[in-house]
């Protein structure tokens, strides 16, 4: 059985560059660092080697790159501490957030009473920049939180237009970069956010560790208590073969950013031509079937099934060894539609299933060929009525 690795938005197979640095690192560099013997000083130069190479890739100072154990922290320190130390009562965001952020929000409103307000949302999941400047003419202290590539429908946020627009009205931005970071370029001189989350496992780089960047003076205080590691914002010996590796995982993304990325641009395309012309009622959700206005990792396809059949459909991609996802991972376990096409379909098309295909230079279009040929093999079986096909729109 052929075995099809199409989950890319979810987790990256790691660089094996990055396996041999880490591996080198954990043999020889196993000193605590914050040891002031020569073991530990070894190890906190490592670290801050690495600190200051992501900085570079961002253009930012190195002081301003928190390693974290992932984006989820990453998020959760940010936002907690905009409004538990620089008392933020306000916040701005939309419904179809990663749940690291939407969860952490609804926390805070629990915890801290703040209010919330959703930017409204085109048909096809992009947002309402209009309405958005109506949002921040509010004399509340706000922070705005939007995320930089949607994770389940690839529409990209132009982050430049939200951080000048958050300047102009002194309202604070923070942006989850987790689909970005790695496979944008991203000048934050240029685009001038407050704050950024990452996480290395969605470039080719290890689980368990990323970064939040915090402009310089933000007064953000720690999430976790204990040393005064990560310039006192966030406890815990670092995981240094960690942080190397997502080093590691950095300068080759970034390094072979170009061909990569048109690598990966010619798959998602060849994709959508096959989809097109061998299940022609297939939709795409958001914009994720257009490539000049989606990510090019991934699409997001809702299949002409019905519903019984429907629920059938990821364990049966499954026994044939592709992998792929209704939505995010992190809702794997559960029986819900995904929250994101909850707010951008109708009922109807809710009733069918969307599936996300994400991709990596590590895919190949024979892959893409046997996929599309076990969709149209389930799909095909059946007697598709309904609208007229409309190419690269929502479901």
């Amino acid at each position: 059985m052929q075995q099809v690795y199409f989950d890319n938005a979810a987790t990256t197979q790691i660089r094996d560059e990055v396996i041999t640095a880490m591996t080198e690192v954990m043999k020889t560099n196993y000193g605590n660092a914050s040891s002031s013997h020569s073991f530990g000083r070894s190890s906190k130069a490592l670290i801050e080697k690495s600190r200051k190479a992501v900085a570079s890739y961002l253009n930012v100072s190195a002081s301003e790159i928190i390693f974290t154990s992932g984006g989820t922290e990453a998020d959760n320190l940010i936002l907690f501490s905009a409004v538990r130390d620089l008392k933020i009562t306000h916040i701005i965001t939309t419904k179809i957030e990663h749940h690291a952020v939407l969860h952490t929000i609804d926390q805070l409103v629990k915890d801290y009473k703040i209010s919330v307000s959703y930017v409204d949302l085109k048909p096809n999941g992009k947002i309402d920049y209009l309405h958005l400047e109506t949002l921040l003419k509010t004399e509340k202290k706000t922070l705005v939180s939007l995320m930089h590539i949607n994770n389940e429908i690839g529409n990209v946020l132009d982050m430049k237009r939200v951080a000048t627009l958050c300047k102009a009205n002194n309202v604070l931005f923070h942006s989850d970069a987790v689909q970005s970071v790695g496979h944008y370029k991203m000048d934050l001189q240029d685009i001038q956010v407050d704050f950024i989350a990452a996480a290395a496992h969605k470039f080719h780089g290890p689980k368990g560790v990323g970064f939040a960047f915090i402009r310089k003076n933000s007064g953000l205080k720690p999430l976790i208590f204990g040393g005064e590691q990560e310039r006192g914002l966030r406890a815990g010996t670092e995981s240094l073969h960690n942080v190397v590796g997502l080093e590691i995982a950095l300068k080759y993304a970034y390094g072979n950013l170009d061909e990569e990325t048109a690598y990966i641009k010619d798959l998602k395309q060849y994709f959508i031509h096959k989809i097109e012309s061998d299940i022609p009622n297939a939709r795409f959700n958001g914009k994720s079937g257009n490539l000049e206005k989606s990510t090019y990792t991934l699409v997001n396809l809702c299949l002409p099934i019905p519903p019984k059949k429907a629920a059938m459909l990821l364990f049966q991609l499954d026994l044939k060894g592709i992998a792929c996802s209704k939505g995010s991972a992190c809702q794997s376990g559960s029986n819900q539609n995904s929250h994101v096409l909850t707010e951008i379909l109708n009922e109807e098309d809710l009733q069918k299933p969307s599936i996300r295909f994400s991709f990596s230079i590590y895919n190949t279009k024979e892959e893409i060929d046997y996929v599309v040929g076990v969709l149209k093999e389930f799909a095909g079986q059946l007697k598709l009525h309904g609208r007229p096909h409309i190419k690269n729109t929502w479901c």
